[in-house]
């Protein structure tokens, strides 16, 4: 099948690893004769690039997509990934031929021949963020940075990489890099000058998944299958003494405090710890309290919060600037806790558990506001408090979805019964009158969130169940991701399937959600 690229315009959508694109007012955008590896927006969102097996760049305008002319020929293997400039008047491509490209986004004209340095299938790259530079990681083991301008190598490959760089980044000044790689180390590179600014960050015993810059640009904090968490100076390369130790299992999840000041940790081995990112230093002493594994952990809303789903079946609610417990594990729950979430105001928290309860809790104090919610006859998949924090909705394996008050905890309407399988997922419209529902019948549902009522018929286009469900922050549509590897758009009001199938997917869409303008939907 030819390669199409997926996008939604409306409500927008983009989407990564895809072959379709579907305009609100068009057909889907083909052209490409092969898989479409990566696309990207340009910055004023009216055009898109897309990279492709078949060895081509394309560019569209985003409203019509209408190609702007013919592909961009010129790699002779397939092309990795694909970005504009800062500015919007360039594109960048790196290709499985070893070579970077560098493209003229208004005339697609190729601004030189393709730079030729690496030994290896360029695999990232990024602009700096003046646009004057480019950064690029390889197959080759090697980073190297170009002038965008002349296409230029700004002096030798970066070497001391022994495997795979995984990635690169630009910090957010533009004056340094940092790459990771399956070597198990941390590089930072001094973007103007091409070197090293300090021996490989060694430390990790075994594979950096990711390397992050802090907000401010000052840190970078890489985590490991090691058990470790490391902070390093992004201006020197220094580590913050050493690593961060406490973990005697993986690090399942890690989170910077709002202010990025603090990093929070949830590991296999059942605990929780907070860190100095300035000192490097744990703020407390390993926060037990949960007996197996710690499957999520998140701020509050305030940063003065830190709650803590587990395996054991507790939630654990801790003082983020202290590191310790506001009360003792959160019991009420008899099975394990499946889903958490802060209340918008972030003074409630409401967890869901495999034992059919809701439990709604203090966040403050800790305490239970009230006995567990009980109705549902299965086990609970999804809570979710309403925007305006005054109702909870629950999906369940029972096949219902039930509304809560939560302030008392009584049940507000009827219960929405309908679905003919386990509901996996539920959300309140951004007005909070209304709830979508995802199901393991394959369908999706819109529910009237005061009284109950089904809106309208089941919504059936989806050939297996819907993992996962959300409304558009205007209310206006609802997107929905399925097993079946596919994501469908609906017209919130009328139910109506305002798109074709979008597919693409090799497996199952597992989670959907809109961009905060409605822009684009990920998943």
């Amino acid at each position: 099948m030819a390669g199409k690229l997926c996008l939604a315009l409306g409500t927008g959508l983009c989407a990564f690893g895809i072959q379709r694109l579907e305009l609100h007012s068009g057909g889907p955008l083909e052209g490409h004769t092969n898989a479409v590896t990566s696309v990207a927006f340009s910055p004023d969102s009216k055009r898109i690039v897309s990279g492709s097996y078949d060895k081509t760049v394309h560019i569209w305008d985003a409203e019509t997509g209408a190609a702007f002319r013919e592909p961009l020929e010129g790699h002779t293997n397939t092309v990795n990934s694909v970005t504009f400039s800062p500015d919007g008047r360039r594109i960048v491509s790196g290709s499985g031929d070893r070579t970077v490209c560098i493209w003229d986004a208004e005339s697609g004209a190729a601004l030189s021949k393709p730079l030729e340095v690496h030994t290896s299938a360029v695999l990232s790259v990024a602009f700096s963020p003046d646009g004057k530079r480019i950064v690029t990681g390889s197959y080759d083991k090697t980073v190297c940075i170009w002038d965008a301008e002349t296409g230029a190598v700004l002096g030798e490959p970066l070497e001391g990489h022994t495997n795979t760089v995984n990635s690169v980044a630009f910090s957010p000044d533009g004056k340094t890099i940092v790459s990771g790689s399956k070597d198990k180390t941390v590089h930072i590179w001094d973007a103007d000058t091409a070197v090293v600014l300090k021996e490989p960050l060694e430390g990790h015993t075994d594979w950096v998944e990711s390397a992050v810059f802090s907000p401010d640009g000052k840190r970078i904090v890489s985590g490991s299958y090691d058990k470790t968490v490391r902070i390093w100076d992004a201006e020197t390369g220094a580590a913050h003494r050493e690593p961060l130790e406490g973990h005697t299992g993986w690090v399942n999840s890690v989170a910077f405090s709002p202010d990025g000041n603090r990093i929070v940790s949830g590991s296999h081995d059942r605990t929780v710890c907070i860190w100095d990112v300035e000192t490097g230093v744990a703020v407390r002493k390993v926060l037990e309290g949960h007996t197996k594994s710690v499957t999520s952990v998140a701020f509050s809303p305030d940063g003065k919060r830190i709650v803590s789903g587990s395996y054991d079946k507790t939630v654990c609610i801790w003082d983020s600037e202290s590191g310790a417990a506001l009360k003792e594990p959160l019991e009420g729950h008899t099975n394990v806790v499946t889903s958490v979430a802060f209340s918008p105001d972030g003074k409630r928290i409401v967890s869901g558990s495999y034992d059919n309860t809701l439990c709604i809790w203090d966040a403050e104090s800790g305490a239970a506001l009230r006995e567990p919610l009980k109705g549902h006859t299965n086990r609970v998949t999804s809570v979710v408090f309403s925007l305006d924090g005054k109702m909870i909705a629950s999906g369940s394996g029972d096949k219902t979805v039930r509304i809560w008050d939560a302030k008392t905890g009584a049940a507000i309407s009827k219960v929405l019964e309908g679905h003919t399988n386990w509901v996996n997922s539920v959300v309140f419209s951004p007005d909070s009158n209304r709830i979508v529902s995802g199901s393991r019948d394959n369908t999706v549902r819109i529910w009237d969130a005061k009284s109950g009522a089904a809106l309208r018929e089941p919504l059936e286009g989806h050939t297996d169940q819907v993992n996962s469900v959300a409304f558009s922050p205007d209310g206006k549509t609802i997107v929905s991701g399925s097993h079946d590897r596919t994501v469908r758009i609906w017209d919130a009001e009328t139910g109506a399937s305002l798109y074709e199938l979008l597919e693409g997917h090799t497996n199952q869409v597992t989670l959907v959600t809109f961009s905060p303008y409605a822009r684009y939907i990920f998943f």
